[in-house]
């Protein structure tokens, strides 16, 4: 099944760019009912009964955004976990190992929705590599109640990049500003297909802009991807999650965004931010 906005050219995602994001549960009903009082998500189980487990895809507007899974108690603490999009996942996933990282599952084929490997960076931040078939990725994002953007925190970025730069194509420019990674050639990417606005949308912002695609951060603890969800009112967006049963960790207000660290009430965390630029953009 392939999941498109009709009438209209579906997102995809070129290899290196993260492309869609998901969570394992104890208790999906449970994960359902908070991201759907949150975020004002429908849900579709993709799964049939008795498939031995539950993967349902979370919408706005009848268009994908995100998926919450099933996770037996015993599988660790739950997590918002980030896929990125690979032109050929056996050809990443032995990239891997070149680079000193580890495959933890697969690669492997998820039905007709594409193919997946787990993967572990050489300072322990883990991902999923997906090469899509069916699903191609996030289509509705950086706008209220959607995925808007994954970081990965590490306590030595440079490292880091010397492990996704061969094996993802990442660059980070000073230009445009800490941390942003770019993936050349994503905003020409864009402007070809779902975002035809793209370059003139962004004519005042740095060039290279429309090419970020995620972030990299200096961070004590061990490295980890974490992942924020764009919203319309932090402090709005807070309360309901905590009458859901959420703990607020952080709130923080930067230069252009209000953010909020949320534990879910079976402890994956996540970040609400409002776009809120101090200045004209």
């Amino acid at each position: 099944m392939t999941d498109q906005r009709p009438g209209a050219v579906p997102r995809t995602y070129p290899h290196g760019v993260p492309c869609w994001v998901d969570t394992e549960q104890p208790d999906v009903d449970e994960a359902l009912a908070f991201y759907g009082a949150l975020f004002g998500w429908a849900f579709e189980d993709r799964l049939p009964p008795g498939a031995g487990g539950r993967y349902v895809v979370a919408s706005l507007g009848g268009l994908p955004v995100a998926a919450i899974a099933s996770r037996a108690p015993d599988e660790g603490s739950p997590e918002w976990v980030t896929y990125v999009a690979v032109d050929d996942v056996d050809a990443a996933a032995r990239g891997v190992e070149d680079l000193e990282g580890e495959v933890l599952d697969g690669p492997v084929t998820v039905g007709d929705a594409g193919r997946m490997a787990v993967v572990r960076d050489r300072q322990g931040a883990t991902c999923r590599f997906w090469q899509p078939d069916g699903r191609l990725g996030a289509q509705r994002v950086n706008e209220p109640g959607a995925w808007n953007f994954s970081n990965l925190l590490t306590p030595d970025p440079e490292r880091a990049l010397h492990f996704y730069g061969p094996l993802l194509g990442w660059e980070v420019s000073l230009d445009l500003g800490a941390g942003m990674v770019r993936v050349p050639g994503y905003g020409d990417h864009l402007a070809r297909t779902s975002d035809p606005g793209i370059h003139e949308r962004q004519a005042k912002l740095p060039p290279g802009f429309a090419d970020v695609a995620a972030g990299i951060e200096r961070a004590d603890g061990p490295a980890r991807f974490v992942v924020t969800f764009a919203v319309a009112d932090r402090d709005a967006s807070v309360a309901t999650a905590e009458r859901a049963g959420a703990t607020v960790l952080t709130s923080v207000e930067t230069d252009w965004s209000r953010d909020a660290v949320i534990r879910d009430p079976q402890g994956a965390e996540l970040t609400l931010s409002q776009f809120a630029p101090k200045r004209p953009v």
